[in-house]
């Protein structure tokens, strides 16, 4: 039995053919397995680079913004400030890189910031500022001084005179300065040349905000004066609109705002209070404040005011008949209320008040409603005795 050997050639060839396909295949899939390894690959690749990368900014957020600095920074945190108050600051103060990182940081390293005054640099570490902070060390020594609203720039200068180790003669030296006080006025927007009329007692009268401060225990007389001025700008911003609308300068703002202080016995009645001065001031009528007269003779309120106060004439006394409207300046140091109160009065029509031993207001539209009010509070024991 013979072969065929065209078949044979045609078997071998479809066989090669065969065998090339499959050849063709396994490369094919094996390049398509390896283009896949490859994507994985790069993907992951991709995904260690950012990780990497975020790890590298992040760790390099947190380090000194300036190794070589030996600059000293005071930086301040007051009591109950959140957190992210503190980084802003510290932000500004350029005392860290990146604020966003350093908030993820305290975020996953929670604790309670401690109040004070630091002194930090730019060569100290994020990290190394937070612990500070945690461990509340504070570099230099401090002291808490508390300021009382409504009393006289003479008051301040004794509280000062108390913490620190200057004469109230070199404070007032320094407050009424002529050329401390136009740097001032160069420097915060609320000072204007007004206070540098000839007829005012203190310049500074009224426009040093009354409230709790730390201050170093080593600050000047300076530093004391202007913190407190930032404290009187900061307080006033949030009344910036009202401010502007006024139909009142900021000076007669500030000097209307001491009286309302001294005139309205409860903080809820001093929006009252200050309605009746502006309707005064309308119709052209005197204050009529006594509280104007004891700052114009320099009398506590613990004397009477004798006829001849009463018609002292000078710039602050409204009894008498030489200011027809506001006093040349403040005659105290207005709290936020007695500000607020003088932006935003009351709408009524009264011309008089009185406040009986209680603190309790009575307002009037007449001045024989006035007079028939003063009798009874009399007749009922009622009546305010110094």
């Amino acid at each position: 039995m013979g072969y065929d050997r065209s078949c044979l050639s045609k078997c071998s060839k479809t066989s090669i053919k065969r065998r090339d396909e499959l050849s063709r295949g396994r490369r094919e899939l094996i390049m398509k397995k390896r283009s896949i390894i490859f994507v994985i690959a790069g993907i992951f690749a991709f995904f260690v680079i950012v990780f990497l990368g975020g790890v590298f900014f992040y760790t390099d957020s947190l380090k000194a913004v300036d190794p070589s600095s030996n600059e000293n920074i005071t930086f301040e945190i007051k009591k109950g400030e959140p957190a992210n108050i503190i980084i802003e600051n510290l932000k500004k103060a350029g005392l860290i890189k990146n604020d966003k990182t350093m908030k993820l940081y305290v975020k996953m390293n929670p604790g309670i910031p401690q109040a004070g005054t630091y002194i930090f640099s730019k060569s100290m570490s994020a990290k190394d500022i937070y612990s500070s902070i945690l461990d509340g060390k504070v570099t230099r020594d401090t002291v808490w001084v508390t300021f009382v609203e409504g009393k006289r720039l003479s008051y301040i200068e004794e509280v000062i005179s108390k913490n620190f180790e200057y004469t109230k003669e070199e404070i007032e030296s320094v407050l009424d300065d002529d050329e401390y006080i136009r740097s001032l006025i160069d420097k915060y927007s609320f000072l204007t040349e007004d206070i540098l009329n000839d007829k005012i007692y203190h310049p500074l009268e009224g426009y040093l905000f009354a409230d709790t401060y730390e201050f170093l225990s080593d600050a000047t007389i300076k530093d004391i004066i202007e913190r407190m001025l930032d404290n009187t700008e900061s307080k006033l911003s949030s009344f910036s609109q009202e401010i502007e609308n006024s139909e009142l300068s900021i000076h007669e703002i500030m000097t209307l705002a001491s009286i309302v202080e001294l005139e309205g016995a409860r903080s809820t009645d001093r929006d009252g209070v200050a309605g009746v001065f502006y309707n005064r001031l309308k119709s052209k009528m005197s204050l009529g404040s006594d509280v104007t007269t004891y700052y114009a003779v320099g009398k506590d309120f613990s004397k009477d005011l004798t006829m001849s106060d009463l018609n002292t004439c000078n710039g602050y006394n409204t009894r008498g008949t030489c200011v027809k409207g506001l006093p040349v300046g403040p005659i105290a140091t207005p709290s936020l209320a007695s500000i607020k109160a003088t932006l935003k009065p009351d709408n009524h029509d009264y011309l008089f008040f009185v406040a009986d031993k209680n603190g309790k207001t009575y307002f009037s539209k007449t001045n024989a409603e006035h007079d028939a009010i003063v009798r009874k509070l009399r007749s009922e024991g009622l009546w305010y005795e110094y």
